[in-house]
């Protein structure tokens, strides 16, 4: 539990530092020259972006709400699932990192209907972007490499476990439907057989009145 709000704690702290960097860029750095932090390598300079990170799927603002918001459950999901121990700690950190990215961007989406950018890497031409932007994408380089170098294929058993426990489930599901509708058919029969009987009698008990 103390871990859990300690996550917690980390991520409401980037969101906090994402959005007072956003705002300070939209009511200071808006109406004034770039900030050169390093001579022709970095500068901060007011960016609007309608798309997702460097520009991509610009003026879909609808279907990445959308997309972000599912991603952001799944991701959720995922880190309430991941076993508890030492060895998972990195893991959970890098989730709360992508996690508080995620919600940063969409946080910007929902209210002004474009992301917020401005960090510029000019001796690069990098496209611009911003803190919940290099949470997304710090974290998920650091998840690359801690799955190709540090976490072997058990670590992330629980993850089979998860699908497998799904997948029979929806087998479970289905074949009690299926069973349902056997017994129901076999119901159907053994009414027709009954009604078949009844008639059947009726027919004799006419012919021995007879």
């Amino acid at each position: 539990m103390k871990e859990r709000i300690k996550h917690l704690l980390l991520f409401i702290l980037l969101i906090a530092i994402d959005q007072a960097s956003k705002f300070w860029v939209r009511t200071v750095l808006i109406n004034r020259d770039p900030v050169v932090i390093i001579p022709k390598v970095l500068k901060l300079e007011y960016h609007t972006n309608n798309g997702a990170v460097w520009g991509l799927m610009s003026g879909k603002v609808d279907f990445l709400k959308i997309f972000t918001f599912l991603v952001l459950l799944l991701i959720i999901f995922l880190y309430f699932k991941v076993p508890k121990g030492k060895k998972y700690n990195v893991l959970k950190i890098i989730l709360v990192f992508i996690m508080a990215g995620a919600v940063g961007n969409l946080i910007d989406r929902i209210y002004l209907n474009y992301v917020v950018d401005f960090i510029y890497f000019e001796i690069i031409n990098f496209p611009l972007f911003n803190f919940a932007d290099s949470c997304l994408t710090v974290s998920s380089i650091l998840l690359f490499i801690l799955a190709l170098f540090y976490y072997r294929d058990d670590d992330f058993a629980f993850l089979d476990q998860i699908f497998r426990k799904k997948q029979a489930a929806k087998e479970e599901k289905n074949s009690k439907e299926s069973s349902d509708i056997e017994d129901s058919d076999t119901s159907e029969d053994d009414n027709s057989m009954d009604d078949s009987d009844s008639i059947i009698n009726d027919d004799n008990s006419e012919n021995d009145e007879e």
